[in-house]
């Protein structure tokens, strides 16, 4: 998520912020929910894991096998097997299906118990965030089409330090639901991870396939926390096409999580409210006096006042650039707004890298959070 911040092979892809706390002014946190029971496990009459595992296997036994062209695309034989696979068991993933997927996913948010401030949500969102911000316009290679953070170096990069963890819960998904593919499970993980922490809506749609290692990016595509708005334009705006109204509005996903000192160096939240999104992160940047923090570790800032809060160079940079501040100072301001403009980009960042063609569905879904489904 943060600014500051496939080899495998066929067979597995197919098998398969010390201040006291103030209350969030949004509606209450849905990442709390508590079951008094477990929630139900699928009905295996209605599974079709075991049988997409039977006939998976026997395309490998027989032969069958994944390959790609020099220029990375697919061949059309991968996807005549992908094909056959779904007409031997008769499965075509339904909205529903997704569905099913996005709640095991908003469930697994509240088992985090000690984790940072109680919620998975912030990491996944980040891994959502970096699987998909890869994208590079001019060569027209990265984004969360091919899931490449699976493999390494990607995996390895600084950017993505500590995201492990995230992969490592989201694993755990794709062995209930194999027949997803890791890309449209990371960004529908996004998407789960923003709804259920009080945020907008973020139409999403599949249709993201996985690739294979020599796919991975380079390190240095996605923005360092310590420049200024030159870069942030240079990597968001040449690189993955964003204007500057879509920089200032995705770096409000800074209204989550927290940065760990173990990982990309700096330390602590942004907001007093880390597992809700709201607009705190823009007011805070223009309520709060903010000073640069004594200590030995990256410069970052911190609140003259609790000094539990911090801000990274590139979040100052918000309300520093000219244009940039505008749009800081309206989302600040409309929280409504902020939500509208919010969805829209993120929706956006989570399609870099795929191809309008592989999507199976013409318009974006709105998946419904738990608390809708009661």
């Amino acid at each position: 998520m943060s600014f500051a911040l496939l080899r495998a092979s066929v067979r597995r892809t197919a098998l398969r912020a010390a201040a006291p706390r103030v209350a969030p002014k949004a509606a209450p946190r849905a990442a709390f929910r508590k079951f008094s029971t477990p929630p139900p496990t699928p009905e295996a009459a209605k599974s079709n894991t075991g049988l997409i595992v039977g006939v998976v296997a026997a395309v490998v036994a027989g032969g069958g096998y994944y390959y790609f062209s020099s220029s990375g695309e697919v061949s059309n034989a991968v996807k005549g097997g992908v094909q056959s696979i779904k007409a031997a068991t008769k499965f075509t993933p339904s909205q529903q299906d997704y569905q099913k997927v996005y709640n095991k996913i908003a469930e697994l948010l509240d088992e985090a118990g000690d984790y940072d401030d109680g919620s998975y949500g912030p990491v996944i969102l980040r891994l959502a965030w970096h699987a998909s911000g890869t994208y590079d316009v001019e060569s027209n290679t990265g984004g969360s089409n091919y899931a490449t953070m699976r493999f390494e170096p990607e995996s390895l990069h600084g950017a993505n330090a500590g995201l492990d963890v995230a992969r490592g819960l989201m694993e755990k998904i794709k062995v209930q639901f194999p027949w997803i593919s890791y890309g449209d499970l990371w960004t529908l993980g996004g998407v789960a991870a923003v709804q259920e922490m009080a945020g907008p809506k973020i139409p999403w749609r599949p249709g993201r396939i996985d690739g294979v290692a020599d796919q991975a990016t380079p390190d240095g595509r996605l923005p360092d926390a310590t420049q200024g708005a030159a870069h942030l334009r240079a990597q968001l705006i040449i690189g993955c096409s964003f204007n500057d109204q879509e920089i200032v509005a995705l770096s409000g996903a800074h209204a989550l999580g927290r940065c760990h000192a173990n990982r990309s160096g700096f330390e602590g939240p942004w907001t007093f409210s880390p597992t809700t999104l709201t607009n705190d992160y823009f007011k805070l940047l223009f309520t709060e006096s903010w000073v640069w923090k004594k200590w030995s570790g990256p410069k970052q800032l911190e609140d003259k006042k609790t000094k539990s809060l911090m801000m990274l160079p590139t979040d100052y940079v918000v309300i520093s650039d000219k244009s940039f501040k505008k749009f800081a100072k309206a989302y600040a301001d409309d929280n409504d707004l902020f939500f509208k403009d919010f969805s829209a980009v993120v929706a956006k960042l989570f399609e870099l890298g795929v191809p309008t063609q592989q999507f199976v569905a013409s318009e974006p879904w709105i998946m419904k959070t738990l608390d809708e489904q009661k």
